[in-house]
């Protein structure tokens, strides 16, 4: 990522402190003609004059590279992983990242020596579902006294998808696609046929993990059973008797996790969206961005 031409330079709050002191100390030795106090002010001065260059430095050949958002889903933290590279001669020191206008989500590097890279993650909360651009990253400096603040802007065009909340009643649909006023009957029980385990998704039920191997130190993982019935689920956001257009999203969202759980086939019906059912991976990020991605002045009153 590319810097911003114009780098800022700016007083902190700890600079107040110090024109505090050194008017304290020009007044104490004006007033009491004391060498010993004009000693004193003219090396804090020159201490301060001094250290402006290495502020104004320490950024210099430092760059930022951004690697892949992963989706999240509201309620959930984002993780936004940055590899911070020093491209100088010299070791770089008390550097901050953090995402422009957010100073609560930034991360401190203590230093970073010539010619390494160190990499960070920054994390922030996903508040509201659908496409977001990153936007700018910020990093600081007020090495070494702290006096005075440098600051570089790198702009990002990369974005990231933040999925629905899941939530709701996590029995599968029958087909048709039923209301929420009659509650469905699910085609997928858990039987005695245990079809192996797989990674867990986030958002997910959690009654179905695997909490032995979880014990033993595995990572988690969700159980899977063989469905009693093979038949494609058909999701349908218009059979959906919600007034809120929001908590029939998360429905479809809890639905279309709990179908991939099941390796179930599985569709979804939006207005303006059809996507034919299928399984995996692909398919399950697919419906996913789709709910993510729905625009609510597509909706039509049933």
């Amino acid at each position: 990522m590319k810097a911003r031409k114009v780098p800022l330079v700016y007083p902190t709050p700890s600079f107040a402190g110090l024109l505090f002191v050194l008017a304290a100390m020009w007044y104490a030795a004006s007033s009491q003609n004391s060498a010993a106090v004009y000693l004193l002010l003219f090396a804090l001065t020159a201490a301060f004059l001094v250290s402006i260059p290495h502020t104004l430095i320490n950024l210099a050949g430092v760059t930022i590279t951004l690697e892949s958002v992963q989706s999240a889903f509201v309620g959930q933290e984002v993780s936004l992983p940055v590899e911070v590279t020093n491209g100088s001669r010299a070791t770089r020191h008390g550097i901050n990242l953090a995402l422009s206008g957010s100073s609560r989500e930034s991360e401190r590097i203590d230093y970073i020596p010539a010619g390494n890279a160190s990499r960070v993650t920054l994390r922030f909360p996903a508040r509201q579902r659908g496409e977001h651009k990153v936007g700018t990253l910020c990093l600081t400096s007020v090495y070494p006294l702290g006096f005075i603040c440098f600051l570089k802007k790198f702009a990002s065009s990369q974005t990231y998808i933040i999925y629905p909340k899941p939530a709701g009643d996590p029995q599968l649909p029958s087909n048709p696609a039923p209301t929420l006023h009659n509650r469905p009957q699910t085609e997928i029980r858990d039987g005695d046929d245990f079809a192996g385990a797989r990674a867990y998704v986030p958002g997910e039920s959690q009654r179905h993990i695997d909490w032995k191997a979880v014990a033993r130190g595995q990572p988690l993982m969700t159980k899977q059973f063989a469905a009693e019935a093979e038949g494609a689920v058909h999701l349908d956001f218009s059979a959906l008797r919600f007034a809120n257009v929001e908590e029939r999203l998360s429905q479809l969202v809890l639905w279309v996790i709990e179908a991939e759980r099941a390796r179930r086939p599985y569709g979804l019906r939006l207005p303006g969206t059809v996507i034919s059912p299928a399984v995996g991976q692909s398919h399950f990020h697919q419906c996913l961005r789709a709910l993510s991605l729905f625009q609510v002045g597509t909706v039509r009153r049933a």
